[in-house]
């Protein structure tokens, strides 16, 4: 009895995982698995022909100067991560305490969260222009002559994506950030607020232990979601000027949706994956270090 009663609640999970699966299965596995096979061919969009190339793909790809420069911009425009994380510890403890609309500041912070990446772009696009942009000319107020170019020069375009990239993701860590301080005990606080403790230091040596997971969790997945991320680059620069934003995930589509390379761009694909897949791996041993369960 209790065996067949454990059969139809087999089976029940099995419908509702059923078509969830079935579309990670359509749109996930199955075009994962024939990228796989296009790495090994020169599948071109434009041309039937399809040959059998072996490891011909790899050779070109590290032998590619664009591609080394999408290594390096990727490696650049992840360190917006942690920058974000950071900032948004800070913007979480400040609204976590009394302070005045402290409702209206959390949506304000979370709203470019759920924003429009094209809204977003077109936003920063005016803030970034060089000549008549509010930010450069707060800039020239201040008595700075000569403002960055921000989106218009190679030199600093990177980096001003980083900024827009770091303003997108504040709101959602610090969201996550308020949810993991309000579990954490006042009775502990009010403890080592007794034992003499300073406040920077009950943050440091007590709250920053304490939410370690959170900051695990918004590390490992803002990475690999800003490795994947290329709309609103796209959107701002379209790898601009010259290669200086093009990070790799840019590169694939670029080279997919470009000129057409398919076996090219699977191989860069299949590259980006293997990155990916080797960062979270390291966090996921280096978190034993200093995430506190």
């Amino acid at each position: 009895m209790r065996s067949n009663w454990s059969r139809r609640q087999s089976w029940m999970g099995y419908l509702f995982i059923g078509p969830n699966m079935l579309g990670v299965t359509i749109f996930f596995i199955l075009p994962a698995l024939f990228s796989l096979y296009l790495v090994f061919t020169d599948y071109q969009f434009t041309n039937p022909d399809v040959n059998f190339i072996g490891f011909d793909n790899f050779t070109r790809l590290f032998n590619d100067e664009v591609f080394y420069i999408s290594l390096q911009k990727t490696a650049i425009y992840l360190a917006s991560v942690p920058l974000s994380i950071g900032l948004a510890f800070v913007v979480a403890v400040i609204l976590n305490k009394s302070v005045y609309w402290k409702g209206l500041l959390r949506a304000m912070y979370f709203m470019p969260y759920i924003t429009s990446g094209i809204a977003i772009a077109f936003v920063w696009m005016l803030l970034f222009q060089p000549k008549h942009g509010p930010i450069n000319g707060v800039l020239r107020s201040l008595g700075i002559d000569n403002p960055p170019g921000w989106l218009s020069t190679i030199e600093t375009s990177m980096f001003a994506i980083d900024i827009i990239w770091i303003w997108f993701l504040l709101g959602y860590n610090m969201i996550i950030y308020l949810a993991a301080l309000q579990e954490i005990s006042t009775e502990l606080l009010e403890a080592a607020k007794i034992d003499g403790a300073r406040y920077w230091q009950t943050i440091r040596n007590i709250v920053w232990p304490l939410v370690s997971p959170t900051t695990f969790l918004l590390l490992i997945t803002g990475l690999i979601m800003t490795m994947k991320t290329f709309g609103i680059i796209q959107a701002i620069t379209q790898g601009g000027p010259g290669n200086s934003t093009t990070i790799l995930s840019l590169f694939v589509y670029k080279t997919a949706f470009r000129y057409y390379e398919m076996g090219y761009a699977s191989a860069i694909s299949w590259v980006l994956f293997a990155i990916i897949l080797i960062i979270t791996l390291l966090q996921w041993f280096g978190q034993k270090r200093w995430v506190h369960y």
